[in-house]
């Protein structure tokens, strides 16, 4: 007999996942339920699949795993975490409005903007980026030198006035042998008002409307290399997060909203 589970769609700024709290549902293939489930024409239809858990260490409140919508599983996403946040204090999981979230890349903090018992923003300490080769020139059909930033997870920043090859050059630079577990990829154009529009194609799920780590990576690189300073607004394809780079303890702090889309039911 086929079992019943809830779940709730979610997006950060565009990005969309499928949430499934498994403090009370048990999804025995991730991987394979994250492919099917985002097919957006056979499935629910989304970015990836993201369960929400208990913490096993007594350092973290809740967990997450995310799982791209090929199956390959995602070490971070600021954009799923903003919304785990909302999901965990508007569903009543918790009263804390500082919920320490554990990822595959380290213990994020959230600190909840409330008004009237609704999460309006999220802010979430991204830690510490991370740099391997900082600049680094691969051929992109002369869109020029990019920067490697991790923020949990690898992206290879390029600024250009081209952000709209992300399609083109995405699949290309994702599996470049520079890149052996495979990279996320973002083109981003400085704007005359000084906010920067980027364009994302995320490892696992082609171009999406937004990526929180792509954000954070974006704002890191153009403040590396002399295009911002260390507050930067960032634009992507489904809205707008605001990224500070604090010279104080080095993290990347990354504030955004989170929205739910509809709450739904789905047999396994």
């Amino acid at each position: 007999m086929k079992e019943k589970i809830l779940f709730t769609k979610m997006h950060g700024a565009g990005n969309d996942y499928i949430y499934v709290n498994t403090l009370l549902y048990y999804v025995a293939n991730p991987e394979q339920a994250a492919i099917a489930w985002s097919d957006r024409h056979k499935g629910i239809g989304s970015d990836g699949l993201v369960l929400i858990g208990a913490s096993p260490v007594p350092e973290a409140d809740f967990s997450m795993r995310i799982f791209n919508a090929d199956g390959s599983e995602a070490m971070m996403c600021g954009n799923a975490s903003r919304c785990i946040g909302k999901y965990l204090y508007e569903r009543g999981l918790t009263t804390k409005t500082s919920i320490r979230l554990l990822t595959l890349s380290g213990i994020k903090v959230l600190e909840l903007h409330v008004t009237d018992n609704v999460v309006e923003r999220v802010t979430v300490d991204m830690l510490e980026p991370q740099f391997e080769n900082a600049e680094q020139y691969i051929p992109s059909r002369g869109l020029g030198m990019g920067t490697f930033v991790s923020m949990g997870n690898p992206h290879f920043v390029i600024f250009t006035d081209f952000i709209d090859q992300v399609g083109e050059m995405g699949p290309m630079l994702e599996h470049h042998l520079a890149f052996p577990q495979r990279c996320n990829i973002e083109l981003a154009r400085v704007e005359a008002d000084g906010t920067i529009r980027t364009r994302v194609w995320e490892r696992g799920s082609g171009i999406t409307q937004a990526c929180g780590t792509g954000a954070c990576a974006t704002a890191v690189a153009a403040c590396l290399t002399g295009r911002a300073g260390r507050h930067s607004t960032i634009v992507m394809d489904g809205g707008t997060l605001d990224i500070e780079w604090r010279e104080s303890d080095n993290h990347v702090y990354m504030t955004g909203p989170a929205a739910f889309v509809f709450d739904g039911e789905i047999e396994i």
